[in-house]
């Protein structure tokens, strides 16, 4: 029988730190949308498919969000695991397994379905519209806006997806739920630019060009730190109003090892990590920031 936190643990080192410190409800939430939202971006990075067959994916996945069978989704994960969806162990085992993350999902409350299921779509239609766009095996960005917009389809969306979690049955959290939506898919935005500048080199090796060839680096990395600004209110923002600890932990985690991210690329270039034992510092330092009632960022 598959596992959800166990299905997690195989497929993101991150979440699988930043997830299990949510309040519940919220942690069964954003366990499940992670691992739609992971659904779909295996299939987006299927590089060894021709893009026919990766957007075909994408929208079988999107029909059983809208309309779920449970044989159908049988029977379409049963094929993408024959065909070697992905190299990756983790992501061949959750494809697998498609049909009891979509079991999972639909028993959530009504409230935290609709979020969910509205966001990995729209997530997915751009995903879809992304591989479109592969020509002989690659994909390039030419604009800082090309740029832009390919992080709001795989990260901003989850951005918006998880404030709309956030705020759910929280009363107090309404006075700044405006501040909040206005400042989500710069949140994603933020953690997605990280992620690109650092894996620029693998990327460029499997055909993707995320970082668009006339435009400096400096200006890319300018806008990360920019963004990783208004992350930062964001967490601020959620912690001044009395959030639930674990919303403030969770968030502010990610941010805490992007920062990180960004300057160990920045000193030793693409392909540099922070180390695990770097992040266990990190950790630590977040948690005991919080015990202080200290600012999360």
């Amino acid at each position: 029988m598959a596992d959800l936190a166990q299905l997690l643990e195989k497929t993101s080192r991150t979440f699988a730190l930043s997830i299990p410190v949510l309040p519940e409800p919220t942690r069964r939430q954003v366990m499940i949308a992670y691992l739609l939202f992971r659904i779909a971006d295996t299939f987006e990075d299927a590089a060894h498919w021709p893009p026919a067959e990766r957007i075909a994916a994408l929208h079988d996945f999107n029909a059983l969000l809208s309309d779920y069978s449970r044989a159908k989704a049988e029977r379409l994960s049963a094929a993408w695991a024959d065909r070697d969806v992905a190299h990756h162990a983790g992501y061949r085992e959750l494809i697998a397994e498609t049909p009891f993350v979509l079991d999972e999902f639909f028993a959530l409350s009504p409230g935290a379905v609709a979020p969910i299921r509205t966001h990995v779509i729209r997530s997915a239609e751009g995903m879809a519209s992304i591989v479109a766009r592969t020509h002989g095996g690659s994909l390039t960005l030419h604009s800082i806006q090309e740029l832009k917009d390919y992080c709001y389809i795989v990260a901003g969306i989850v951005g918006e997806m998880l404030s709309e979690l956030f705020l759910l049955d929280r009363a107090p959290l309404a006075p700044i739920a405006g501040f909040l939506r206005e400042r989500a898919a710069t949140f994603g935005e933020a953690l997605q630019l990280v992620n690109i500048l650092k894996d620029s080199a693998v990327d460029a090796s499997e055909g993707r060009s995320y970082l668009p060839a006339g435009v400096p680096k400096a200006e890319v990395f300018a806008l990360a730190r920019k963004d990783l600004g208004v992350a930062g209110d964001y967490i601020l923002a959620l912690q001044k109003s009395g959030a639930p600890r674990g919303l403030v932990e969770f968030t502010a985690l990610p941010v805490r090892l992007a920062w990180a991210a960004l300057e160990h690329v920045e000193k030793h270039g693409p392909g540099s990590k922070v180390s695990r034992p770097e992040v266990f510092l990190i950790v630590q330092k977040l948690k005991r920031a919080l015990d202080r009632g200290e600012a999360a960022v």
